[in-house]
């Protein structure tokens, strides 16, 4: 599909002169001022005849992230360079695509900030925060994310970290209405992007490692009224059901789930389908992980790790799939779900896709929900297969560690051989673009499971199963490596793959041009080949990517924008942004781009060293071991396993506290950091395991030090 031409958008430009602004040429050739954010199920629909603008985070409702613009192909993608950027005032992980409508780009960061610019000068011209209490950051599963926007009818639609749902000016950035979608009084929060399906804004949330009743609730966008709200698992049955299937699904728990909420939370993946008129929202784990603690007579426990699909109109259920039944592992279903028409058996079939967690390719009919094929994409030992005919997988009995009472190493892990990172599908092609990750873990059931409504909840115990990973033939332990993969559904075959240098994924965007955008970990910003994974041309992002492109046309001319920045920084690169220590920013590129990255060096937070240089081991070996179950129960869910940052959150072997204990106190219970997004834990942590976290740090820091060290020796 061409783009919009000069001469469309100077007849713009003259409309605009007459009425006294600017304006920007819509779908339907009607002009629309800079941010009228003029968005409704006309223009919806009507996505790809207005592929010069990217109106949702996905582009479409079917959440192909694919772009008919071809500006930018293989002949001259060499003279892509970078037009404008924007510092982001955030050094936590950047998620969220850019939203690009009626000339403006809209951005999210982390903490919930959204940020409006000029799409074609980088211009700010407003911005708004929130302003989230930091410490709702100890129930943020994993960092204080957001991953993008909606816009309608003038507004942009935000959802907040804390459970708030926010309607703002497209304009102004003031609030038109804000409704909270949680009980506040509960650990839930919200980091994903909201849908807007005829006028109706749809919200899932978060906090199934803690204490939480999965759900998402449709607002009337003009009012914030709340509309409808489908539960994802049962609740109290002494209370009632709130709707016949869940009177069936509770059929499928056992003993008190209800007491922790169940979990199955829907934090991410939701689609919309216009042939079926179907929404497809992706269900999460259960509260805890382990079944055994949540239901311990077994069962399937739906709607846990499946895809439903909702009336849109009145929330009312219509079909499931469960993806992994009684899952125990962390492998939730809300990861990417797509939309497409694939050649099916000799004909084209609407389907739904998905690429969740558990590393099992699925394809679904789009009406009825059939599985009409499911394969590994990477490697996996929980499941040998899945069971065409019963739909459900044929599972490994070894990795159900808490019916055997042995601890498993059981591939993929809790991060998920694919996890929230967005992936795309182009029609020309008719490949999915699918970041991967081969990880494992290790599982064990506790010996007591306690409630801490303010920490993870997941009643597994995985230093019990580090041992097996001594053994003759054992897995590498934890993450393994990464690649971008180009998938055909149709055969359920990988086309090509791209390895990744440094471990870490990264969102896709493709387009009409045969090119497929993504970032990576060692800093870069790459254009692959669509059809063989050749590299066509890469760029410095001075920081570590992580969200998914979108691009965009002003003036006929093509915008590609990347917003970056994930835990720590790349390599050897050094600090240049004064206002994030992980160089966040908005980067975006255009043919003869010549703008550039400062390259003057900030100094770093004084807190952390760029080298490990611990102080020696006081702590007992008592303490040394309480201290890593109470930073695996605590801290490993911002800080990462085993004392190994993996998001944006410091890398604590390295902080200076370690040779201050006073200091590592004021920050640690009496939250003199507060502000900064480490709020005080007196309240979660018992007498005496501050200590002990604290002398498991000095442990950790000094065993990795030793190793860097031998490292090093001729």
């Amino acid at each position: 599909m061409k783009t919009l031409g000069r001469r469309g958008f100077g007849a713009a430009i003259a409309v605009a002169a007459v009425l006294g602004g600017a304006l920007v040429a819509s779908a339907q050739g009607g002009p629309h001022p800079r941010g009228a954010a003029a968005v409704d199920t006309a223009r919806q629909l009507a996505a790809d005849r207005e592929p010069g603008t990217w109106m949702s985070a996905a582009r479409t409702l079917d959440e192909q992230r694919f772009s008919p613009l071809t500006g930018i192909d293989r002949s001259n993608i060499g003279g892509l360079g970078l037009a404008w950027y924007g510092d982001i005032d955030s050094e936590r992980g950047q998620e969220a695509t850019p939203v690009v409508v009626d000339g403006v780009l809209y951005v999210t960061t982390a903490w919930s900030m959204l940020k409006a610019f000029d799409a074609r000068t980088g211009e700010k011209l407003w911005e708004y925060d929130p302003r989230v209490d930091r410490a709702v950051g100890q129930i943020a599963c994993c960092d204080v994310v957001n991953r993008g926007v909606a816009a309608w009818k003038g507004r942009i639609y935000l959802g907040v970290l804390d459970g708030r749902l926010i309607a703002l000016d497209a304009r102004t950035g003031k609030v038109a209405w804000s409704v909270m979608t949680v009980d506040p009084a509960k650990p839930y929060t919200v980091t994903g992007v909201p849908r807007i399906i005829n006028g109706k804004v749809i919200i899932g949330n978060g906090g199934a490692e803690y204490n939480a009743r999965g759900y998402v609730t449709a607002y009337d966008a003009a009012t914030g009224r709340q509309i409808w709200r489908f539960y994802t698992v049962p609740g109290d049955p002494s209370k009632g059901f709130e709707t016949p299937e869940l009177a069936r699904a509770a059929k499928t728990w056992t003993g008190e789930w209800w007491k922790l909420g169940g979990g199955g939370t829907v934090w991410d993946g939701m689609a919309y389908d216009v042939e079926s008129r179907l929404l497809y929202i992706g269900v999460g784990n259960g509260t805890p992980w382990n079944q055994k603690f949540r239901s311990p007579g077994g069962g399937d426990n739906l709607f846990l790790t499946s895809i439903v699909a909702l009336n849109p109109e009145t929330g009312t259920y219509v079909w499931h799939y469960q993806m992994t039944n009684g899952e125990t592992w962390d492998h939730t279903a809300t990861q990417p779900i797509m939309v497409a028409t694939i050649p099916w058996k000799g004909r084209p079939r609407r389907v739904v896709m998905e690429a969740p967690k558990n590393g099992f390719f699925y394809v679904l009919d789009a009406r009825t929900g059939k599985l009409l094929s499911a394969e590994k994409f990477a490697p996996v030992n929980w499941a040998e297969r899945i069971d065409l005919k019963t739909g459900r997988p044929v599972e490994n009995p070894v990795a159900r560690y808490e019916r055997t009472g042995k601890p498993a190493i059981v591939s993929p892990g809790p991060l998920g051989a694919h996890n929230w990172h967005p992936w795309s599908y182009s029609p020309r092609t008719g490949l999915v673009y699918l970041p991967v990750t081969e990880n494992n873990a290790g599982y064990d059931s506790v010996t007591e499971f306690r409630i801490n409504a303010r920490a993870y909840n997941t009643a597994v115990n995985a230093a019990a199963a580090a041992p097996l990973y001594n053994a003759p033939g054992a897995p590498a332990r934890g993450t393994v490596k990464s690649y971008l993969q180009a998938w055909n559904p149709a055969t359920q075959k990988e086309v090509w793959r791209v390895p990744n240098a440094t471990f870490g994924a990264s969102g896709v965007l493709a387009t009409a041009s045969d090119i497929v955008f993504s970032g990576n970990h060692d800093g870069e910003f790459v254009a692959y080949d669509a059809r063989t994974g050749a590299r066509l041309w890469s760029s410095p992002t001075q920081a570590k990517v992580v969200a998914a492109p979108s691009t965009y046309t002003i003036d006929g001319v093509q915008y590609v924008a990347i917003l970056v920045g994930a835990r720590g920084l790349p390599g050897e690169q050094a600090r240049t942004s004064p206002v994030s220590a992980n160089n966040s920013r908005i980067l975006v590129y255009r043919l003869g781009g010549t703008a550039r990255l400062p390259a003057e060096k900030v100094g770093p937070d004084s807190t952390i060293s760029s080298t490990l240089n611990p102080p020696l081991l006081t702590g007992t070996n008592e303490q040394v071991i309480d201290g890593s179950a109470s930073y695996a129960r605590v801290c490993s869910g911002c800080h990462g396993a085993n004392a190994v940052a993996d998001k944006s959150i410091p890398d604590l072997r390295y902080s200076t506290t370690l040779h201050n204990w006073l200091e590592w106190e004021d920050i640690v219970v009496r939250g003199v950091r507060a502000q900064k997004g480490m709020a005080s834990f007196r309240d979660i942590l018992t007498p005496g395991e501050s200590e002990t976290i604290f002398h498991y740090l000095i442990s950790q820091a000094n065993k990795d030090k030793a190793t860097e060290q031998a490292a090093r020796r001729p």
